[in-house]
């Protein structure tokens, strides 16, 4: 019988609190997550925050305005590594600026960032003992994230299986630990390949009740969720009817 895949928050309990925010993450431990999924950005002043995309809700681009210019419920990464360390929440900070946005040319500084706040002498004491794992879609990033610090777990988010850095033996031989595959591609054949090269597999992103107990009767190691609490009911509900 397969196990129970972990409760991964997509940016949080999105959808009972604004996403990407410290309310968001608080929200998820309190519906029963084990993780939490983040995205990590960078500002005109080189503060490493958390955003989903390139630009603010007003259109303003994040790496073009200073930390004190933008919202109030945007977090520093740090806050946010803090708060979820604090509820005991595995965290998955995804590295964003990626080709084709506006901010691509910042992605060496938030990696830089993401990798003082985790790694080497400066890394932030909350994270002490938290499970943590790194994931980009750029294969890029992700190398400089094992080059620089090889003690972090890094996945590879992708859309589907590929060739190169995005086939299984690629993930292999980069040395990462996991895949994040888009619901859409994910079949039985994909988890037991990923598998069979030592790859755990988080799967993005699934708030349908049935979809969650088949992907969990696949063998997943890990459902990523915008409804934590819905999520986990889910799962319980079909370990019932089993």
């Amino acid at each position: 019988m397969a196990s129970t895949p972990q409760i991964i928050a997509h940016r949080g309990a999105s959808a009972d609190a604004p996403e990407n925010t410290l309310a968001a993450f608080e929200v998820a431990a309190d519906q029963g997550a084990d993780w939490v999924e983040l995205d990590a950005r960078v500002t005109r002043d080189g503060a490493v925050v958390v955003h989903h995309d390139p630009h603010l809700a007003d259109g303003r681009i994040i790496a073009e305005a200073a930390r004190a210019e933008l919202p109030a419920d945007v977090c520093l990464l740090a806050e946010a590594l803090e708060t979820c360390a604090a509820r005991r929440l595995g965290v998955n900070v995804e590295i964003k600026c990626l080709p084709g946005e506006p901010d691509v040319d910042r992605v060496g500084e938030v990696t830089d960032g993401v990798l003082t706040l985790l790694s080497g002498p400066k890394k932030l004491v909350a994270v002490a003992g938290t499970e943590l794992l790194v994931t980009s879609f750029w294969p890029q990033t992700l190398d400089v994230v094992r080059a620089r610090a090889p003690e972090l777990r890094t996945g590879q988010l992708l859309l589907e299986l590929g060739e190169g850095p995005l086939s299984v033996e690629g993930m292999v031989a980069a040395g990462h630990v996991a895949v994040n595959p888009w619901d859409a591609s994910v079949t039985a054949e994909m988890v037991d390949a990923a598998h069979a090269g030592g790859l755990a597999v988080n799967v993005w992103t699934v708030d349908d009740p049935q979809r969650l107990r088949q992907l969990a009767a696949m063998g997943v190691d890990g459902l990523i969720t915008n409804t934590p609490a819905a999520a986990r009911a889910a799962l319980v509900d079909g370990a019932d009817e089993s």
